[in-house]
């Protein structure tokens, strides 16, 4: 008997590892990633979005716009997180594409992150602008189909992974709320306003250990370059995804998503151009170096695991809404309805995405980070819809552009915060 033990142990786990692997993921919460990235760049000069006061169509292209999928199953439930070097896409862009892609892909709509990076170098893709210019429209359109495109080819690369997280610091943003002298808060810079430094960083695995994806989220304005660029820019986080891509190699792509930054810029700009103020465009790169190098260095001690099961939530809230418009940067503003916001929670393993679908203050993404009870938490902004300014009560009472800016009244930060917190411990 003691002979033929290790042969019948051989047969056993022979017979266990020729299990399909679909029953042992379903069983374990064993990870599987696909990915897939795809230029976005309008071929077509059209508006740019960002800056009101620009008045013609892009001029050029100085570096290309890229949408970036990574889809995760864990063998019962799939997800998919899409990056894209764009301003913001609407609660309707939203509606219509995840429902395309839950129809193709079977990925539900609530578990599906769509996160502009809030760039103010990209074109234009409001409703507005869009029923005026056939152009736009046309643009619109494709981005929707390029996106369901760019989905599905992630979910047909799907193979086994694992992830893991991590969090680094990078002080290239600056809190944007500073006093002029006169007892006023205006846009400017703030080095005594809070400041959320910290630099997400997930890292995806494929079975031989070797990263496929470094996701990076960074609280920040995409506004390095200023109303005077007309060339087509990713601006900080094309930079910083181009870094790390170039890199690393290997086909590994690096979307980036955009923390609580309603009232965070980048340390450069936003007086910027490529074209007057030749001296200052080396501030898109150094800003994207920055935070890639600090990306790289922080996933290289990031340990990975293949159980990592997932869930999520989404729900829509309704703010309610200021009585008065007070400024014209929120064209949708309709008096006595409420303002309508999204909020989606993704859980990978131990790994947190707090999705809100607005322009949020740094005070309150660091407030759900704190308050979350998982570690690596993320918070991502623009994310599913956009809902404008969502601004800290204490900003009311301060003034300045944001609270002017919002379309919704006092209480949005306890709303947000506490309807989060609930969402993550639900999951």
């Amino acid at each position: 008997m003691k002979k033929r033990l290790p042969s019948i142990i051989a047969m056993i786990a022979a017979a266990f590892f020729l299990l399909p692997t679909s029953h042992a993921q379903a069983a374990e919460g064993a990870l599987s990633v696909g990915t897939a990235i795809v230029n976005i760049t309008p071929k077509t000069p059209i508006p740019m979005s960002g800056y009101g006061s620009r008045k013609e169509p892009f001029k050029d292209v100085h570096d290309d716009l890229f949408a970036r999928a990574v889809v995760f199953s864990d063998g019962v439930s799939k997800a998919a997180l899409l990056s894209v070097d764009l301003i913001g896409l609407s609660h309707e862009f939203w509606e219509e594409t995840t429902g395309r892609i839950e129809g193709e892909t079977g990925i539900p709509v609530d578990h599906f992150l769509l996160a502009p990076v809030h760039n103010h170098d990209a074109p234009v893709t409001r409703v507005y602008v869009r029923s005026e210019n056939s152009d736009v429209a046309a643009y619109v359109d494709w981005l929707k189909d390029t996106f369901v495109k760019v989905v599905k080819d992630a979910a047909a690369d799907v193979r086994p992974a694992s992830i893991g997280a991590g969090t680094g610091i990078c002080k290239m943003n600056i809190n944007r709320r500073a006093q002029d002298g006169k007892g006023n808060v205006t846009l400017g810079r703030n080095p005594y306003g809070p400041c959320d430094h910290d630099a997400a960083i997930v890292r995806i695995d494929g079975a031989d250990g070797k990263p496929r994806a470094l996701l990076i989220n960074w609280p920040c304005h995409g506004t390095t370059l200023g109303p005077n660029n007309y060339h087509i820019s990713g601006d900080w986080p094309g930079a910083a995804s181009r870094y790390v891509e170039t890199k690393l190699g290997g086909g590994v792509i690096a979307p980036v998503t955009a923390g609580a930054s309603g009232n965070i810029n980048p340390i450069y700009g936003p007086h910027i151009d490529f074209v007057e103020v030749r001296s200052y465009s080396y501030a898109v790169d150094a800003i994207g170096e920055d935070l890639g190098k600090e990306a790289i260095r922080v996933a290289d001690s990031i340990v990975t695991t293949r159980n990592a099961p997932i869930s999520a939530a989404q729900k829509v809230i309704n703010l309610p809404r200021k009585n008065e418009k007070t400024n014209l940067q929120q064209p949708e503003f309709r008096k006595g309805r409420g303002v309508l916001v999204r909020l989606s929670v993704l859980k990978v393993g131990t790994v947190v995405f707090a999705g809100i679908s607005g322009e949020v203050f740094t005070e309150i993404g660091m407030q759900i980070k704190e308050k979350s009870p998982y570690r690596n938490t993320i918070v991502v902004t623009h994310c599913n819809g956009s809902s404008g300014y969502l601004v800290t009560d204490k900003a009311y009472e301060e003034g300045g552009y944001e609270p002017r800016s919002t379309r919704v009244e006092h209480g949005a930060e306890k709303a947000l915060v506490d309807n989060i917190i609930e969402m993550i411990g639900e999951l």
